[in-house]
């Protein structure tokens, strides 16, 4: 199978446990990958034969920016759930959701989860 990768989506929300991230907001970074064969879309450049990957941005950032959660393990579930359901001829999808200045005591590059869907 083929890839289509969105990688290093950044959005600035309001997710979190605590009520200071609820309220402060912070920095969240989506990477999402889409298993599907994308060899007729190769063969013909028709774009409906693929994955515009410009509505699967527009769709993270509608959800990340408009939902009101609060673990990041929510975020990566509802994006998998919706590019599922919106684009039946993916057989997989992978998102990572990144929470770079998650509220841990002590210093860390990157807190992230990341969330398998399979057709």
């Amino acid at each position: 199978m083929d890839k289509i990768i969105l990688k290093g989506m950044e959005f600035y929300a309001y997710h979190g446990v605590m009520k200071e991230e609820q309220r402060l907001g912070q920095r969240f970074i989506v990477d999402i990958t889409m298993i599907l064969s994308l060899q007729e879309a190769g063969e013909t450049e028709v774009l409906s034969k693929t994955v515009n990957y410009a509505e699967v941005y527009e769709l993270c950032k509608s959800i990340v920016m408009t939902s009101s959660v609060q673990l990041i393990e929510r975020l990566a579930w509802l994006i998998n759930k919706d590019v599922m359901h919106r684009y039946p001829q993916i057989a997989q999808v992978i998102t990572t959701v990144h929470k770079p200045s998650a509220p841990v005591g002590g210093l860390f590059n990157d807190v992230s989860v990341t969330l398998e869907k399979v057709r």
